[in-house]
């Protein structure tokens, strides 16, 4: 993997491990050789992340719609900074750039970015791992609810699988340079659970 696409909040959450957590992450990519990929911000989570990989010596790209340029505080001192016209080209281009997806600790944008991602794997417009940095439990109660999802006849195993889950960093990028996408179709017929 050269490059990995994170998702996460531009906001710090409540608790200090969710910005350590983006630290450590950014520090493992730089150390890893991998560049980062991600919404350009100087401010969060985001600006966590990005300031560790730069400080390990990392590449960051970041990626910005023009009229987030001063909401979210764009950071001036990445390797590459690239603002675009909305958040469709910056999601296009992010995909575009990357070997894989993280999401950490965030709100519904991050979410959104996640199963946007995850959505075209499913479908088998990419087989690039699409994964959740499971900082103290933040996304347990998503990850119950997308096991319910499956109960209920929404979603194949096999797609609810491809999502690669892991509390620590080391054990994520692991997990992401092994993932191999499943070969199954998205639809379930009436009867088959």
């Amino acid at each position: 993997m050269r490059r990995i696409c994170v998702f996460l909040g531009s906001n710090g959450g409540r608790r200090t491990a969710y910005m350590d957590a983006a630290t450590a992450l950014g520090t493992l990519l730089a150390r890893e050789g991998i560049g980062l990929v991600y919404g350009g911000a100087s401010v969060g989570l985001m600006g966590a992340l990005a300031n560790a990989t730069l400080e390990a010596g990392g590449e960051v790209t970041g990626i910005i719609p023009q009229r987030l340029v001063e909401k979210e505080i764009a950071h001036r001192g990445l390797s590459d900074l690239r603002v675009v016209g909305s958040m469709h080209e910056r999601k296009a281009l992010m995909a575009e750039l990357s070997d894989g997806f993280v999401a950490l600790p965030g709100g519904i944008g991050t979410l959104e970015e996640l199963f946007e991602v995850w959505t075209w794997a499913q479908l088998g417009s990419h087989g690039k791992p699409c994964a959740l940095l499971n900082t103290d439990g933040y996304y347990d109660p998503m990850l119950s609810f997308l096991d319910h999802t499956v109960e209920e006849g929404f979603m194949r195993r096999a797609h609810r699988d491809m999502l690669l889950v892991a509390q620590y960093p080391e054990q994520l990028l692991a997990r992401m340079r092994d993932y191999r996408a499943p070969n199954v179709i998205k639809w379930i017929e009436r009867g088959e659970r």
